[in-house]
């Protein structure tokens, strides 16, 4: 059989070829699929802020770029897919806060919500704060982390979230409230 220098059969190395070519089709297909969503996501993420840099558009396509780099997220079902996805639009508006807080001449950031009680998340560091206590949140109750990463970055609803994070819907009602709670009293303690 022959081999190139790297040693690999010919057929193993065409195999592998396939499966990546392959993989890369049927992310991009689930991408095409999800994109209107995805996009109508980003809108309502984004909607709050009239001074916004990175439109719903750029914040897609800022997500795509990293969920590129994965193909075996093509083999995701669709539901994982947008927490997939939801995850990348939140780390594109984290680093675009830190990009925002880096920069001196400042500037404002999406005005979005939690909860009306909370008040707006508009600047740089009220992104950078809402990571950092969604990542301490993490620590200690991971499934209500996941759920509010769903339902804020991804926009999914009480039925879709419970189906990804396989509870029942009041669970996920009971863990919305309490990771609100706990989310709004953490971003109004002093850093």
């Amino acid at each position: 059989m022959a081999t190139r220098s790297s040693g690999v059969p010919h057929s193993l190395e065409a195999e592998r070829l396939s499966r990546s070519v392959s993989e890369r089709r049927a992310l991009d297909d689930l991408f095409s699929a999800a994109y209107e969503e995805l996009r109508r996501l980003a809108s309502a993420v984004r909607r709050n802020d009239p001074s916004a840099t990175i439109s719903p558009t750029a914040l897609v396509n800022e997500a795509w770029l990293k969920l590129a780099d994965s193909p075996a997220v093509a083999n995701a079902s669709p539901l994982h897919f947008k927490r997939i996805a939801a995850r990348a639009m939140r780390q594109v508006l984290v680093e675009a806060a830190r990009r925002r807080k880096a920069d001196k001449r400042g500037g404002g950031l999406a005005v979005v919500t939690l909860d009306d009680s909370m008040g707006p998340i508009s600047t740089a560091d009220d992104v950078l704060g809402l990571d950092a206590a969604l990542e301490s949140l993490a620590r200690i109750a991971p499934r209500q982390a996941q759920m509010v990463e769903s339902r804020f970055f991804g926009g999914l609803d009480v039925g879709e979230t419970a189906a990804l994070l396989q509870v029942s819907e009041a669970t996920v009602l009971r863990d919305w409230r309490a990771a609100k709670a706990w989310l709004a009293r953490e971003l109004r303690q002093p850093s």
